[in-house]
């Protein structure tokens, strides 16, 4: 490697940790632009999902998971990682900047946390019944306070509250054919790069409202066969203290801090998120955390090591390389 540039194989395995980070139906909304030891992030709004997500907001909440991944990846290298989120308002699709260094000792707890990434995956299938050890829920409140964010464990009759908000989304959805035809673009059938794969959508529930979003749209999807998944889930609300642009890059980051530590611990996870995708809604999701701020993730945890694998794009189909030359 030349001193004032990562080499083509640095790269290689700085983006390939970065793009397996989660996305809303693994759309993967994120292009990278490398310079000298600088690496910028930005939203790729080609891959929007204008009825599901109007705002953007997921879209940032999955960059920042990816940036999260490539301070794992760098930390692995030898790298520290110095970084800014929105770092240019007259680039709003610009959402953080890296800029790698080489350090004697890297993070410890980054290089660890990088032998989880291929094994994270999202489990939409039921897990295993044992309730999850207080030590493990300790850790993800902490890996969440150490990326500024707050992870709040429900109890069960916030649970059930939440549960309910479930049954008020999918009333809501019912003749929303803006949605409905957006995730039939996204999710069923054979998706060797991107969007959720049939294989990938797990079980149906047989009962309702159910731990896990049903994201089957398809008429074969629809009448997969059905399993029992747990009546008291373990919920867990990520939230930020404000809610603009930086702030939700901020809640990936600590998403996927929280992700490939519960990984780590033997613990899968996937998402409600559904409920977030309206504001009134979004708003009651926080309140059942007793807290102030802003609901940013619904989280369900539990053991299982049988999650399905969705693909992920080439890393040459998100990069670009730039040159002094071209600055």
């Amino acid at each position: 490697m030349s001193d004032d540039r990562l080499s083509m194989e640095q790269i290689d395995t700085l983006l390939s940790a970065a793009v397996a980070a989660p996305s809303m139906h693994n759309t993967q909304p994120w292009r990278f632009e490398v310079e000298g030891h600088v690496v910028d992030v930005f939203i790729d709004g080609s891959r929007a999902l204008l009825a599901e997500d109007p705002t953007g907001r997921a879209m940032r909440i999955a960059t920042g998971a990816a940036i999260f991944n490539l301070r794992c990846a760098a930390a692995w290298m030898g790298f520290s990682t110095w970084f800014g989120l929105c770092p240019d308002p007259r680039e709003p699709d610009l959402v953080g900047r890296l800029v790698l260094e080489p350090v004697a000792t890297p993070d410890n707890d980054l290089c660890d946390l990088y032998g989880e990434i291929p094994r994270r995956h999202t489990s939409r299938t039921p897990v295993a019944a044992e309730p999850l050890f207080q030590d493990d829920r300790l850790a993800l409140i902490r890996a969440a306070l150490q990326e500024k964010a707050e992870l709040t464990w429900l109890p069960d009759d916030r649970i059930d509250s939440v549960m309910d908000l479930v049954l008020d989304t999918d009333l809501r959805e019912i003749h929303d054919w803006h949605r409905s035809a957006e995730r039939t673009h996204w999710i069923g059938g054979d998706r060797p790069h991107d969007g959720v794969p049939s294989g990938a959508l797990g079980p149906r529930s047989d009962h309702y409202p159910a731990a896990v979003r049903d994201l089957g749209t398809a008429p074969s999807d629809r009448t997969r066969p059905r399993a029992a998944f747990e009546d008291h889930p373990a919920l867990a609300v990520l939230s930020t203290e404000h809610d603009e642009a930086g702030d939700q890059v901020a809640a990936g980051i600590a998403l996927e801090r929280i992700l490939l530590t519960a990984t780590r611990r033997g613990i899968a996870a996937s998402f409600l998120n559904q409920l977030l995708e309206y504001d009134d809604l979004r708003r009651k999701v926080q309140r059942t955390t007793g807290k102030a701020g802003f609901a940013d993730m619904v989280i369900r945890f539990g053991r299982n090591r049988t999650p399905a694998v969705t693909g992920r794009r080439p890393v040459a189909d998100v990069v670009t390389i730039r040159s002094e030359e071209q600055s």
